[in-house]
């Protein structure tokens, strides 16, 4: 009886050595950040969203950016706390400030830093991504090679820092050193029967890739400060709008 509990205790402590060779161990002492993201958190090795890791999202068209920059804040919120601070790095970064609110992120916490060439914004962000003070770097970025990425990957290896890569419409998607590619797209907001406005922001959510876990899609909602997941059937009063999550992220002119 005790053999196989030898071998499974064995292969737990192998699977924690490869993780962190691959860089996911957890520093001592580090807070253990709980995104409320609940069944998904199976798709993640160890069952825990990956920090101190780079992340990829791809967005295609304006709808899909503002929905993509939607759910990055709403992981944000949560990796930010009540003390952390944020850099925001791109070329016209297109997030609303203000609207950082209603996902749980205190504008006033998040740097943004807005630069003229992308070659620059990639350098900004490895430097940013080097600096432990920081809770997270998030970098706007259309284009950028695998050499690129393998060293951000390295740069939060070192510094523990969580990366989110947000490309809008890139040229090519191609293999990169990112632990995980998400693609995040508009849905129809849900609203109460007999109720006005437009619902609160839904979301398809495609992981893509992810490494040493398991890819999914889910159908979610961002209500009363928390990620929430849509029931699989519809009804009549489901009403639809243009760009659902417009309403709190906005693209600047």
């Amino acid at each position: 009886m005790a053999l196989p509990l030898l071998k499974n205790g064995m292969f737990s402590r192998l699977q924690e050595d490869i993780l962190a060779l691959q860089g996911f161990s957890t520093p001592v002492g580090a807070r253990k950040v709980d995104f409320g993201l609940g069944v998904m958190d199976a798709s993640f090795p160890n069952h825990t969203f990956p920090t101190g890791a780079v992340h990829e999202f791809i967005s295609n068209d304006p709808e899909s950016a503002a929905a993509t920059t939607g759910f990055m804040a709403g992981l944000l919120g949560r990796l930010m706390g009540e003390h952390g601070i944020c850099l925001w790095i791109g070329i016209r970064p297109i997030v609303f400030a203000a609207a950082l609110k209603a996902f749980g992120v205190e504008p006033h916490r998040v740097v943004f830093i807005d630069l003229s060439k992308e070659k620059d914004v990639i350098w900004a962000v490895e430097e940013a991504l080097k600096c432990e003070s920081l809770a997270a770097v998030v970098g706007e970025v259309r284009e950028i090679s695998f050499t690129e990425s393998r060293r951000l990957q390295l740069a939060v290896e070192q510094s523990r820092v969580t990366g989110f890569l947000h490309r809008n419409n890139p040229r090519a998607v191609s293999t990169l050193a990112c632990v995980s590619r998400w693609q995040v797209t508009p849905m129809p907001s849900q609203l109460e029967e007999g109720m006005p406005g437009v619902g609160h922001p839904c979301w398809h959510v495609q992981l893509q890739k992810i490494r040493n876990g398991e890819p999914g899609e889910w159908d979610m909602e961002w209500i009363s400060g928390r990620f929430e997941y849509l029931r699989k059937e519809t009804t009549d009063d489901t009403h639809e709008i243009p760009d659902d999550t417009s309403v709190y992220i906005a693209q600047r002119a």
